[in-house]
């Protein structure tokens, strides 16, 4: 007997709870998880339809108490079948609840009322209208003459004008229209997200460009489902072999869904895409009201649009034909998700496109270990771009050893090389940018004379540096007391790395008082235009110097920008990460692309106390396969992703000693039970996580490596099978190939 878990409402606010029901003998073929089917509800046995969300060969219930499946509905709502398919996926692969993965998945269904316009028509010829004021001015009745009096004047007028402008009541409205003197004309309209001009000028495909842009469109046209990685240095053009295949792949009368960073959702990326597609291109990012949103899946539902640009939640608009799904800035860790389930929107847009049968391309200047990785292995078909667009030229990159200017005198955190070039660009009228590298800070402590890092023996990353004076590994618990001398150099002068923007941006202010100083970080970009605001202003040069952190490097194109400053590379370098060293060369890079995007000639400085690590070396060079040639090998040596596979299980309580002792029960069952039979694989730990206590809760981790990611979801499930789980006060959650330290 099988037996079909089913929800019967999709709706957001009672994604809450499933019925159980029994698939009857002629429908065990044809049933499957995201098939719609009708089943008799309630004591009345009403049939309503519901969807299937999981099915198990045991009964939750008296099996007598249960009722059968009545039919499998056949023209059911295909893509929402998908998507519930999407969610199984997730549920299955990062250790969630069906329905936590639905509400993920599933578009937002809150009750949102729809925005419309109103008009207010004469319904009377000119004479009738005529006699009908003279009678209201007789009787002194005003209101219902001056609506009429400009009805006489105009014949349409808009309904809110009406009652704003004119000081008409509704009621004197309801009067007339009950009377059939005026009739009333609803419209629906959309909360528009974009808007602007549109330009429908292509921009000419150069050979490199054209070349990679026919390959993919062939193969979406022969209908074969590939992942595409195109590698284009920044400037390369990547942008626009986007847009020539969506061109194609709107003609065939489908979809297209694009992806960029949250934080890149800016004035410029969104209006390049407006201007080639109007009204068919939408937007869904954090800061659009719940009535946006509602509309721009409204009109995805109503094929009125082809193309939805976004973060990772514009996976799951509800189009029903996808035909391509382009990852932009595809090595962003935004893509991950930081609450449970932890996805990473690369590998759900895999399978949304093996789902549509649709092309996924990832494109970066800097891609993830892991996707070049795959790229390299034949996994992915792989692209290169190694020249800008437009005969461009790379900037001029010159790397300064801050540990040098410390022994100089110079205290302040600019360089006097980066302070002369300063100077130059605001006297040719030329625009700066400064990048603080502050992505991924976890208070690493460091030499100020030989630059230093204090290491994990064991790990080969560095300790953080935690309020009770120890330094702690969060990988695998090593701890020690705070270093006072340098183990290098024997210096005195160590201590933790701790700066921000807006301390940068007073010293700029100091420094060039008649300079205009604009900054972008977390705190000036709260309200909902702040980002466009920033960078309009910039844009239109109404600023020569603009400050801020990783959102300022993103695929901005500012051709006045001449100069950028990276202030301290080694803030992400050095962190309690594997993926420190990784995140530094893509930092570094995205940041030095932005200098010397036009006709100018670009230079960029780049400050460190560490000049001889490979990655800024690398990076300077905006050589990305001498990079990821020097940095597998570590992967290979210690069984990092992409070679090997991480997991993360991670114990939270209210009591520490609980936290504790299940953490230690668990690491002990995968070592002994759970692993057995699988091969290389490791578990480290349990010790405690980077924050011991959120919100009065502890936690501890443990770390499981593996060659075999299978493997690891094996230990998921079975850990999640574990009765005494359920009975005592411990939550566990699992994070696959973790993207920051837990």
């Amino acid at each position: 007997m099988k037996y079909a878990n089913i929800i019967v409402n999709i709706s957001h606010e009672n994604l809450d709870r499933t019925f159980q029901y029994i698939i009857p003998s002629p429908l065990q073929s044809v049933v499957e998880i995201g098939s719609l089917v009708r089943i008799p509800f309630g004591k009345s046995n009403k049939l309503i339809e519901g969807y299937v969300l999981d099915i198990t060969d045991e009964a939750s219930f008296d099996e007598s108490r249960l009722k059968e499946i009545v039919e499998v509905v056949v023209d059911s709502d295909v893509n929402e079948s998908k998507l519930i398919k999407l969610a199984e996926f997730i549920k299955n692969n990062y250790g969630s609840t069906m329905i936590n993965a639905l509400k993920i998945v599933l578009p937002v269904k809150k009750k949102i009322k729809a925005k419309e316009e109103k008009s207010i028509i004469l319904n009377i010829s000119d004479e009738e209208a005529e006699n009908k004021l003279s009678i209201y001015k007789s009787k002194h009745q005003n209101a219902r003459a001056r609506i009429l009096t400009e009805l006489i004047n105009d014949k349409v007028l808009d309904y809110a004008l009406v009652t704003s402008k004119l000081n008409i009541s509704s009621a004197t409205i309801k009067y007339l229209e009950d009377q059939n003197i005026i009739k009333i004309e609803s419209k629906r309209v959309y909360r528009n997200t974009v808007s602007g001009d549109i330009e429908k000028n292509k921009t000419v495909l150069n050979e490199e460009q054209k070349l990679i842009a026919d390959d993919i469109i062939k193969d979406i046209k022969d209908g074969n489902q590939n992942t595409y990685l195109i590698r284009g240095i920044t400037g390369s053009g990547k942008t626009e072999i986007y847009m020539d295949i969506i061109d194609e792949v709107v003609a065939m009368g489908k979809q297209a869904i694009v992806l960029i960073p949250e934080i890149a959702l800016t004035y410029q990326t969104v209006m390049r895409f407006y201007k080639r597609y109007g009204d068919h291109v939408s937007t869904l990012h954090s800061k659009l009201s719940d009535g946006e949103r509602y509309d721009q899946f409204v009109r995805a539902k109503n094929h009125e649009i082809d193309v939805m640009i976004g973060p990772r939640s514009a996976l799951f608009t509800p189009f029903d034909n996808i035909g391509v799904i382009i990852i932009d800035e595809e090595h962003e860790g935004s893509y991950k998700s930081e609450k449970m389930p932890r996805y990473h929107a690369r590998e759900v847009a895999s399978e949304l496109a093996r789902l549509n049968n649709a092309a996924l391309i990832l494109g970066s200047a800097t891609p993830s270990i892991t996707s070049y990785y795959r790229g390299k292995k034949g996994q992915y078909k792989l692209y290169e771009l190694d020249k800008r667009a437009k005969e461009a030229t790379l900037p001029d990159v010159k790397i300064v050893d801050l540990r040098d200017e410390l022994k100089s005198g110079n205290k302040t955190m600019f360089s006097r090389t980066l302070k002369e070039k300063m100077e130059e660009r605001l006297m040719k009228g030329e625009q700066i940018m400064l990048f603080l590298n502050r992505r991924g800070y976890s208070g690493f402590v460091s030499c100020r004379d030989c630059g230093e890092v204090i290491k994990c023996p064991h790990c080969d990353v560095s300790l953080s540096e935690h309020k009770n004076g120890k330094l702690v590994c969060h990988y695998c618990g090593y701890e020690t007391t705070f270093v006072k001398k340098c183990p290098k150099c024997g210096s005195t002068r160590v201590g933790g790395m701790k700066v921000g923007t807006e301390h940068v941006e007073e010293m700029v202010k100091k420094m060039f008082p008649v300079a205009n100083v604009l900054r972008m970080d977390s705190d000036t970009t709260k309200s909902k235009d702040s980002y466009n605001k920033i960078l309009s202003q910039f844009a239109n040069k109404e600023a020569d110097i603009l400050i801020g952190t990783q959102m300022i490097v993103k695929g901005h194109d500012f051709p006045y920008v001449t100069l950028v400053g990276i202030l301290l590379a080694d803030m992400s370098l050095h962190v309690n990460d594997y993926r420190a060293s990784e995140r530094t060369f893509q930092l570094i890079t995205q940041a030095a692309g932005r200098a010397g995007r036009g006709a100018l000639k670009g230079d960029v400085v780049i400050q460190t106390y560490s000049p001889d690590d490979f990655s800024i070396i690398a990076a300077s060079h905006q050589d990305y396969r001498e990079y990821y040639d020097e940095e597998i090998k570590f992967r290979q040596m210690l069984m990092y992703p992409p070679v090997g596979q991480l997991m993360v299980i991670l114990c939270e309580s209210e009591y520490y000693n609980t936290a504790v002792k299940w953490s230690d029960y668990l690491a002990a069952k995968v070592k002994s039970d759970i692993i057995d039979g699988l091969k290389k694989t490791l578990v480290i730990g349990p010790c405690d996580a980077s924050i011991v206590k959120i919100q009065d809760i502890y936690r501890r981790v443990i770390y499981v490596k593996s060659l075999d990611y299978m493997a690891l979801t094996q230990i998921k499930d079975r850990i999640e099978q574990m009765e005494e789980l359920s009975k005592a006060n411990i939550r566990v959650s699992f994070d696959f190939n973790p993207l920051n330290s837990i």
